[in-house]
């Protein structure tokens, strides 16, 4: 035997000889401690499990001069866990990973991620990670808790929980980025760039003032099978602290846009379920892009009590979502063109739809209305509001909100609780022509004064306050 081996290494050469010897090298390695797992975290081909079990991030972790990675990107921001090599796989299957979330703040003025891949073709997989601590605990600047830059990663199988922001349970009322009425230190749970990442079956528990699933500098990032779930807050409740001293009080309720905050909406207390900007950095092999997000893809995920379902409106490209749902969110869908197919969401809050900008074209969507089981709170009035024009619309299902004087709105006065008395102007009563709506459901129709030219058929009471609509009842 061993003389056939000697053989076959001759006729081999030494080239095939070093491939047998390290043929098996990729053969998963398992490790016992973070400090065991991190000198692997810049390789290429290795396949390493982390031992089941919990495992801590704490203050004392970083007092100690743990955890100094730099993103390598801007900002210096400080990285937990910097995954740099190619081609590697990491499974936590039965891993916890609690971080504290007071650690957001040990580093000092910076932003910091708890994990950020930036090699290339790398699975991370079936990990448990938990901000442990108060919703308070905010960053001294900001935080993320996953950051995905390279090419063609995967992140799967995580089970997030996101906490520690400021301030929280208000929403966007007091400001968001720029023009602050209370200054925000946000923190948001995952952020994709790079080339053809893609995040699939992982869930979000959101508890924290910042997106949850967004991407910037993405070029056809792919996000499957998630589940988003923040929280939601009436403007009832939040003027109910009036007297209490509380951030909201001391500035009066005066919100950022330019008035006291209404009554009689509700507001998440995080930001966008799944959002794309067309802004942004990432590092690819080592060179840095500035660009948008482009060509994104959003498939049968779960949005639930967040400031909007999925909104790409803002990316380039084909944009496509598909067998997605929102479930009491401020508004389900916008996406200014592309393709909504399949997808439900319902209007116990707000709609289900909202063109983002008056250009917006070339939308298709086929959006069914559930039912709710929560008191409707629709501040807006609106099931969903169309604006633009080139579209194929067609709504079914649920019409029990029709009740409450709930309309499907084309064009006109959004009734937005951010575009009230005139504030932003370019985002609110818009132009809606030339595009085809099938309301297979019993909520009236308004076509507002500046709709032209739409047709298609409605359920619904039609209320025609436009010119040249042909929209059959």
């Amino acid at each position: 035997m061993w003389t056939e081996k000697i053989i076959s290494v001759t006729k081999l050469g030494v080239v095939g000889f070093l491939f047998l010897l390290f043929s098996n090298s990729n053969a998963q390695v398992t490790v016992h401690s973070l400090s065991e797992l991190i000198p692997y975290l810049d390789d290429d081909n290795v396949d390493v499990k982390l031992a089941p079990g919990v495992y801590s991030i704490t203050v004392k972790d970083v007092e100690n001069g743990l955890y100094q990675q730099e993103t390598k990107i801007k900002n210096v921001s400080k990285v937990l866990l910097l995954f740099e090599g190619n081609k590697s796989t990491y499974d936590f299957t039965g891993v916890t990973l609690n971080i504290e979330t007071k650690v957001f703040a040990a580093f000092g003025n910076v932003e910091v991620y708890e994990i950020q891949i930036l090699g290339n073709s790398n699975v991370l997989k079936n990990l448990t990670l938990v901000d442990v601590g108060s919703v308070h605990d905010s960053p001294t600047r900001r935080a993320c808790n996953i950051v995905m830059d390279g090419a063609h990663n995967r992140i799967e199988g995580f089970n997030v929980t996101t906490k520690g922001s400021f301030p929280y349970g208000y929403g966007d009322a007091f400001g968001k980025g720029g023009a602050t009425v209370i200054p925000h230190q946000k923190h948001s749970a995952c952020l994709i760039r790079g080339e053809s990442n893609h995040l699939k079956n992982s869930s979000f528990i959101h508890r924290s003032y910042g997106h949850c699933i967004f991407m910037q500098a993405a070029s056809n990032p792919l996000i499957e099978g998630c589940y988003v779930e923040g929280e939601m807050r009436s403007t009832d409740d939040i003027l109910a602290e009036k007297g209490t001293g509380t951030p909201a009080d001391k500035v009066g309720f005066m919100t950022v846009w330019g008035y006291k905050l209404p009554a009689g909406y509700m507001l998440s207390t995080g930001e966008a379920g799944i959002r794309a900007y067309n802004a942004g950095e990432t590092s690819i092999d080592g060179k840095f892009y500035a660009r948008g997000t482009s060509n994104p893809t959003v498939l049968n995920c779960t949005v639930k009590y967040m400031r909007t379902g999925v909104t790409i409106a803002h990316a380039t490209g084909k944009k496509y979502v598909e067998g997605c749902t929102a479930i009491a969110c401020e508004n389900g869908f916008s996406l200014g063109s592309g393709d909504v197919v399949n997808c439900r969401a319902d209007c116990t809050y707000g709609p289900v739809y909202t063109s983002t900008y008056e250009t917006d074209e070339n939308y298709n969507a086929d959006i069914t209305i559930l039912a709710s089981n929560l008191p409707y709170m629709n501040g807006s009035g609106s099931v969903a509001y169309i604006g633009g024009s080139g579209h194929n619309i067609l709504l079914r299902g649920s019409d029990e909100g029709a009740k409450l004087g709930l309309k499907i709105k084309v064009g006109g006065d959004k009734n937005n609780i951010r575009l009230l008395h005139g504030n932003l102007p370019d985002q609110n009563n818009f132009k809606a022509s030339n595009f085809e709506i099938q309301n297979l459901t019993h909520y009236p129709l308004l076509l507002s004064e500046k709709s032209t030219e739409v047709s298609g058929q409605s359920l619904g009471v039609v209320t025609d306050l436009g010119k040249k609509n042909k929209v059959n009842n």
